[in-house]
């Protein structure tokens, strides 16, 4: 991770309403043509849920839910929900992922992202010096009937800027 400022593209920058980002991230094409939908995004940014439909585009050869559609449906908040918290004096990136196949997605899905005071303050105290911080964050992906079909792990890396 070179360099002390982390830059947002111009177009994203403008997303700084909750909705506006929600409606943003919904058009966007990955998202769009995948059948992931942000349904409810808080205004703190600290909850997210979003929904991936299953749909004849969204399944694979065997009829269940494509792999690459339930982890993408995943992908992005953490950064984002601990970016938006933890504010410009803090770089954050995607570090690792993890997914782990529980079950077939035989229906539509569904994953709860919730951003806690405890978890930010955490990241705030172990990045207080300017060290790095590697942390994990965990999401079920969750069927209609509510049987676990996957389990994310994200790592983030989160570090207080030289210049804060």
């Amino acid at each position: 991770m070179s360099g002390s400022t982390q830059r947002v593209g111009r177009i994203k920058s403008l997303a700084t309403h909750h909705r506006t980002l929600q409606h943003g991230m919904n058009a966007w094409p990955p998202f769009l043509f995948s059948g992931i939908r942000i349904q409810k995004m808080s205004s703190d940014f600290r909850h997210v849920r979003v929904r991936l439909r299953r749909l004849p585009t969204t399944t694979n050869y065997v009829g269940t839910l494509f792999g690459g559609s339930i982890f993408a449906m995943t992908d992005p908040f953490w950064m984002l929900m601990i970016l938006r918290n933890l504010g410009p004096e803090y770089v954050v990136w995607d570090k690792a992922a993890e997914i782990e196949f529980v079950s077939p997605g035989r229906s539509s899905v569904t994953a709860t992202f919730d951003l806690t005071d405890e978890h930010l303050d955490e990241l705030r105290e172990a990045a207080a010096g300017g060290e790095k911080v590697l942390r994990w964050f965990e999401n079920d992906v969750v069927a209609d009937d509510g049987t676990v079909v996957a389990r994310v792990r994200k790592q983030i890396y989160v570090r207080r800027k030289r210049d804060a």
